[in-house]
């Protein structure tokens, strides 16, 4: 899966980068790279000497992340469920709709709170149409997933329709539980997560009519 790799690189490689930077210029390097609502609906960058087009933050805020926990949830997520969905799309077309997912859910985040300052950043909105693909295209698929059971852990083989639906299901309802669906300072952008995996729900939904029936379920996730 060379996209997948590639992506998963990339991202660490930025993480890496922040990680490099004073607490002061982190502050800065997000708020001009992470997707600040108001500056998209303005056409306006807020730090007048940030000099890119605040439109291309929509790419640059989905290889950025705000801590370690972020960044090694996003590419678990990716990893598992990415490659699959690589294979089925192809090398090429996968880059192309996988940087499409991450537009879609950063411009839903904009469109639900417009004048909002906060930046928002992560691979999240992206991966979220990687998962919603992979629900249509490989539903019966079994997923290994942790399950915790009081102060003990186990593993349980589940079908992916169970585990990304509940994923997006939560999505949902703490998007809508959230006062207009703007993250608060380390918060979570919730709509980008449903904008992102509404795509790819989408996109899985096309594959399907278009591409000649296969076994869509021969693969399953890691």
């Amino acid at each position: 899966p060379l996209i997948t790799i590639l992506i998963i690189v990339a991202n660490a490689l930025a993480f890496l980068y922040e990680l490099s930077l004073s607490p002061t210029q982190l502050t800065r390097f997000i708020a001009a790279y992470g997707t600040v609502p108001y500056q998209i609906t303005h056409g306006v960058a807020l730090d007048p000497a940030f000099t890119l087009p605040v439109y291309l933050t929509l790419f640059t805020a989905m290889f950025l992340h705000g801590g370690w926990l972020h960044i090694i949830g996003n590419m678990l997520y990716f990893w598992i469920f990415g490659n699959n969905i690589e294979d089925r799309f192809g090398h090429l077309r996968f880059l192309l709709i996988y940087l499409f997912w991450g537009v879609v859910a950063g411009l839903t985040q904009v469109f639900i709170d417009p004048n909002s300052r906060v930046p928002a950043l992560g691979a999240s909105g992206a991966i979220a149409g990687v998962l919603g693909a992979y629900l249509v295209i490989f539903p019966t698929a079994r997923v290994d997933t942790l399950i915790p059971l009081g102060f003990f852990l186990t593993t349980l083989r589940l079908p992916a329709l169970f585990v990304i639906g509940q994923w997006i299901l939560l999505q949902f309802l703490n998007g809508f539980s959230v006062v207009g669906g703007a993250p608060v300072d380390g918060g979570v952008a919730y709509f980008a997560h449903i904008g992102g995996a509404v795509a790819g729900l989408i996109s899985g939904l096309v594959y399907r009519v278009v591409v000649p029936r296969r076994t869509f379920d021969t693969l399953g996730g890691g």
